[in-house]
């Protein structure tokens, strides 16, 4: 039996079922969803989510297009702007949307492009020979889920404008006189019915735009905010990924002077490759296509490793020659130590995994990127020796220290099997095994700890109290990290292991769907979580990605009148809940500041901080990796100045600080 549409409720489902049965299931009952109505009836299909990151997935597919113009040689500035209604306006010097009707479809051009899936230049190479919108379902998608949409483009000495409303025409395009501009604009207001978040973020766009001006070298985007404080920023970088590299590895100590770039053009790939070693201890290695960065990387990023693997380990042989140090064998693990790299491939016939674009597939990219790669690098290091040198030493360094981690972790795996149980002593498990209903609450120090541990529910809520500060893990390596005797009770709880590799890291044994960071509402507090955060940035980021890591809010006041209690967990609401009952100095009135969650009883914990029913969490996203690096590296990182100047521009902004 199938059942078709019915509402299935406990109390009439018989009801329900029975009338299903009766009706069956006839042609009737298939919907067709016409033009653009199946992008508004599932938006989340085509853009990902209706959250703020979809929000800002509209502008980047109209950015997008308009880069195309520049991929094409055709378009040397794109300005973008946030206007005062929080619409957003898109303007490049490019050919501009062709005008007359389409010879086939019977409609203006405009108007197919805007109002049809599938329909753009992208699937000619006539037009385009490379492009990020392959699926053509770009600018259609933005139209459909804006409340108002207007297209104005000039060509052919002549200004062209066309207005729509949620993805349908107001009326026809008309010409509306003489011009010498030539490009395209778009306008868009995304409508608030689709949309859970609204309000553009001026540092998320800027982000994007400037990756995008270090991609396409000579290309100037501007972007300019209007709504209140009017803010601008202009992106042209005509080093382009070498200039990359350098803005990532600011707040880093170099291994050597400039970065390592090469331009190559193989089987009509054109391949931009540059990198550059630190002195620190983490990979941070990002994959472009087409200017759509490829998050989970792909068949480009393999060829790099590859060839970047094979080309340093045969310069190694040469360097050691018959030292006893050859005898470590060398991995691509050790390889990627204190490595910053970008790898940007155009391809005619991009093969995504999936509209959003995170991994290219093309089996045929590996062989060319590995075969040009290595032969560039290999050359490179053969006439650098001194660059060469310092960069074996690096890599043989870095494989000590992989072979110290690895019998670190033998030791703890027999320890652990010694002491005759997996998981470590202090942690208060909860009953459930079902990783999904499952939360571990890391909390600062013993006494929070045990409050937290009186007031959970025991049935899905684990307890593992941490004693004072973790390591810095961005001044450590593996093996160090692992002899921390908290990070391994962590990693031991958590139970998918650390690392980006898939030897040491499984997010299949992950043991909680929600992991919680609970620490005071203090700079200690403060300082503990950022320290916990790294961590977690840097060895066990797939959490990160896959929305499992919270920061839990504690309140920082609780107020009392007469009977009643309430809590406030910002300045701001303390005020207003103050206003409400008369203000501070009220006779009755009692206001305690919470500077540390074992100031609270258990019950109080459990109410304000524990219970899903009244807590707040905030999910741990990065919406922006390059920009996550480095402030990690800034502010954890072994370079002091960078540290210094953050703190000197942004301390005016603090408020209130505990001492």
């Amino acid at each position: 039996m199938v059942l078709v549409g019915a509402d299935f409720n406990p109390h009439n489902g018989r009801a329900d079922m029975e009338e299903t049965q009766t009706r069956g299931y006839e042609a009737g009952d298939i919907k067709v969803l016409e033009g653009l109505e199946a992008v508004r009836k599932r938006p989340a299909m085509y853009i990902g989510s209706t959250d703020g990151r979809g929000l800002h997935h509209l502008v980047y597919e109209v950015v997008d297009n308009a880069v195309d113009e520049a991929l094409a040689g055709f378009c040397t500035r794109i300005d973008v702007t946030i206007t005062a209604s929080n619409g957003i306006r898109v303007t490049d010097n490019g050919r501009g949307i062709p005008t007359d009707i389409h010879p086939t479809e019977g409609i203006g051009t405009v108007e197919l492009v805007m109002t049809k899936l599938h329909a753009g230049g992208k699937f000619s190479n006539d037009s385009y020979k490379v492009s990020a919108g392959l699926h053509g379902v770009g600018v259609s998608c933005v139209n459909a889920l804006s409340s108002k949409q207007e297209v104005t483009v000039w060509r052919d000495g002549r200004e062209f404008i066309q207005t729509f409303k949620q993805g349908v025409p107001v009326a026809p395009g008309e010409f509306k006189g003489t011009t010498d501009k030539q490009g395209t604009s778009v306008f868009f207001q995304p409508d608030d019915t689709i949309f859970t978040d609204t309000v553009y973020n001026f540092d998320t766009l800027s982000s994007r735009l400037r990756e995008l001006a270090f991609l396409n070298k000579g290309l100037t985007i501007t972007l300019r905010d209007e709504r209140e404080e009017v803010r601008s920023h202009e992106f042209h970088f005509p080093g382009g990924i070498a200039a990359f590299i350098e803005y990532m590895d600011s707040h880093k100590k170099p291994l050597h002077d400039k970065p390592i770039h090469f331009e190559k053009e193989t089987q009509g790939v054109p391949l931009e490759i540059a990198f550059r070693y630190n002195e620190g201890y983490n990979e941070s290695l990002f994959s472009f296509v087409n200017n759509v960065n490829t998050v989970d990387g792909g068949t480009h990023v393999v060829g790099f490793k590859s060839a970047l693997t094979r080309a340093i380990n045969q310069k190694a042989k040469d360097l050691l020659g018959k030292n006893k140090k050859n005898d470590l064998e060398l991995t691509g693990e050790d390889m990627r130590e204190g490595l910053t790299a970008v790898v940007s491939v155009k391809l005619r016939e991009p093969q995504f995994e999936g509209q959003t674009k995170h991994k290219l597939g093309n089996g045929e990219v590996k062989g060319i990127v590995e075969a040009a790669a290595f032969e560039l690098l290999s050359t490179f290091l053969e006439e650098n020796p001194a660059i060469a040198r310092k960069i074996v030493d690096k890599v043989y360094n870095a494989a000590v220290a992989r072979e110290a981690a690895r019998k670190a972790r033998q030791m703890a795996r027999r320890k652990s099997a010694l002491e005759g149980g997996g998981l470590p002593g202090k942690l208060a498990d909860c009953s459930s095994r079902n990783p999904a209903e499952c939360e571990l609450y890391l909390v600062e120090g013993d006494s929070a700890g045990g409050s937290a541990k009186q007031g959970r529910d025991r049935a899905f809520q684990a307890i593992l109290p941490l004693k004072g500060k973790i390591l810095n893990v961005e001044k450590a390596r593996m093996d160090k990290i692992l002899a921390n005797e908290e990070i391994a009770t962590m990693a031991q709880a958590i139970g998918c292991g650390l690392g980006e590799e898939e030897d040491s890291f499984n997010y299949d044994k992950l043991r909680y769907h929600k992991i919680i960071i609970m620490t005071d509402a203090d700079v200690d507090g403060s300082h503990i979580q950022t320290l916990l955060l790294t961590f977690f940035c840097r060895y066990m980021k797939k959490l990160i990605e896959n929305g499992v890591l919270y920061l839990a809010q504690p309140p920082l006041y609780k107020i009392k009148y007469g009977k009643e209690e309430r809590y406030a967990f910002d300045e701001r609401e303390k005020d207003r809940v103050l206003a409400e009952i008369g203000g501070e100095n009220r006779k009755g009135v009692y206001l305690q500041r919470y500077k540390g969650l074992g100031e609270m009883n258990p019950e109080q914990l459990a109410t304000t901080t524990m219970n899903p029913a009244n807590r707040i969490l905030k999910r741990v996203s990065m919406e922006d990796v390059v920009e996550a690096d480095q402030i990690f590296t800034m502010l954890m990182g072994e370079e002091v100045e960078p540290r210094r100047k953050f703190i000197e521009e942004n301390a005016h902004l603090v408020s209130e600080l505990d001492v």
